[in-house]
């Protein structure tokens, strides 16, 4: 009898310690939040519980863990994902995203052959964010010998670059990105063969495409086309990098090719920033002869140096454009109206197009695109709805990179068993605060991010020793 006792007070003893309810049950608790996740349509106040890196729980029961978070009159929405980024490998880098409610970072634009010292770079940072590359098409070529961005590759070339690029997305690439305006003498065959390959390896092809603007015959229409049509032969993926800032005028059928497309079963889609400047380099071959019209009837006075915003004349552009370079310039021709057509679209998805800040210089979209799209086109201006905005920075960019990275399966949710890359905004007073003098301004109404269950930022504050970034790549096969 008294082996029993000592044996259910042993028992007594076990149960007690154990997680419940009322106790720290959970890593970190959000509470009292607006949840809102786009692919379920849930949108309730509600309690979540994260432990092990994974949602555990959503409820409207009390739950508790070691940190609690009272979001009342907050959304918490899934981590936002940056789909066109090029971001700096510097810790400040990650901390602008961190900032914008980012907590995946894609560059979708192209990175380097070397895909192991690219995920090397990152993870020396101490990432912040979860991060992910394509190939660049750029250094294929320069790898191959076709240096020169006016002339196309030799077949010997095209076929030299193939197996570079198998080999660097069974490295962990993520996709092959091109820019092709910015090497205007690519071959249609050079392109196809790189297309060929993407759909072979199962990753997506992202594209600068090869025109811009609505000057006829060689509009952003036409290079629509000719990336619709090699996903449409090959079965290859491809999604056009910041449509909207080279419609310049063309977004209505632009817009409508592609919708067109992927209603016919061809697996194109779009993504763009919000700002009404571009940012790129005066030396390169989008300033060649005819760009004024090509640019919407653009006037020298709509370019600006990046660094001290100088405004340009005719004089000075000449003046600058003949330097080694590469000089960083800012360009003012996007219509907004342009960017409303992109948002009301549903296939628009919003990405920055940043590439970071160099000593506090650059383009404000590295820094608060995302405060800027939820505060002014969302809140303020009400083109979409708070779900479907979310749906844009969230869901979407996920899904259209599940086939190259399954990991992606478990991003831009906000559910029961998948990763915990949580964002919790303010709705009344989230917004930009970087501008085009000032770029080096984190985001306004963000308030807590969490990345892979880690609180990184906490009350807008970003938190010190955080490291939970992960590599996010293109898996190896199975030998």
């Amino acid at each position: 009898m008294n082996h029993r006792l000592i044996a259910a007070a042993a028992l007594l003893l076990l149960v007690s310690a154990l997680p419940t309810k009322a106790q720290d049950a959970y890593d970190v608790v959000i509470l009292g939040g607006r949840v809102m996740d786009p692919e379920t349509g849930r949108d309730e106040i509600a309690n979540v519980g994260i432990a092990g890196g994974q949602i555990r729980a959503i409820t409207v029961d009390d739950i508790t863990g070691r940190q609690i978070i009272d979001a009342s009159g907050q959304i918490v929405a899934p981590g936002f994902i940056d789909i066109l980024a090029s971001m700096r490998q510097e810790k400040d880098a990650h901390e602008f995203k961190i900032g914008d409610g980012v907590t995946t970072v894609l560059g979708m634009h192209g990175g380097p052959i070397d895909v192991a010292g690219y995920a090397r770079d990152h993870a020396a940072v101490g990432p912040l964010v979860n991060y992910a590359a394509t190939v660049s098409h750029a250094e294929l070529r320069e790898a191959v010998g076709a240096t020169d961005r006016y002339q196309p590759a030799t077949a010997e070339q095209i076929i030299a670059m193939r197996p570079l690029a198998v080999q660097a997305i069974r490295d962990g690439a993520v996709g092959i990105g091109f820019g092709i305006n910015y090497t205007p003498g690519a071959s249609y065959e050079e392109v196809f063969a790189l297309f060929q390959v993407a759909a072979a390896e199962g990753v997506p092809c992202h594209l600068h495409a090869r025109y811009k603007g609505n000057v006829f015959p060689l509009t952003m229409s036409l290079a629509t086309m000719e990336v619709v049509s090699m996903a449409a032969a090959t079965g290859a993926q491809a999604q056009l990098a910041h449509l909207i800032s080279s419609t310049v005028g063309s977004a209505p059928l632009s817009i409508a090719l592609i919708e067109g497309a992927a209603s016919r079963g061809v697996d194109v889609g779009f993504d763009f920033h919000v700002w009404t400047r571009n940012q790129t380099r005066l030396q390169s071959a989008l300033f060649d002869e005819g760009w004024q019209e090509r640019f919407g009837g653009a006037d020298y006075s709509d370019i600006y140096v990046a660094d001290t915003q100088e405004r340009l004349t005719k004089e000075r552009f000449y003046e600058l454009r003949a330097e080694p370079g590469p000089l960083s310039i800012q360009t003012q021709f996007i219509p907004e109206e342009e960017m409303i057509m992109g948002l009301r679209s549903p296939m628009g998805i919003v990405s920055s197009d940043g590439g970071g800040l160099v000593d506090g210089r650059g383009h404000p979209r590295s820094v608060g695109t995302f405060g800027r799209f939820l505060g002014r086109f969302v809140r303020d201006l009400e083109v979409i709805d708070w779900m479907e905005g979310i749906r844009k920075i969230t869901l979407l960019p996920a899904e259209r990179l599940e086939q190259a990275v399954p990991r992606m399966e478990r991003k831009g949710r906000l559910q029961i068993g998948m990763d915990a890359d949580v964002t919790v905004f303010d709705p009344v007073t989230v917004k930009e605060r970087a501008t085009y003098a000032e770029p080096a301004q984190m985001s306004e109404g963000i308030s807590w991010v969490i990345v892979n269950g880690s609180v990184v930022l906490d009350d807008g504050t970003i938190v010190e020793g955080a490291e939970p970034g992960e590599w996010l790549r293109h898996p190896r096969p199975a030998p």
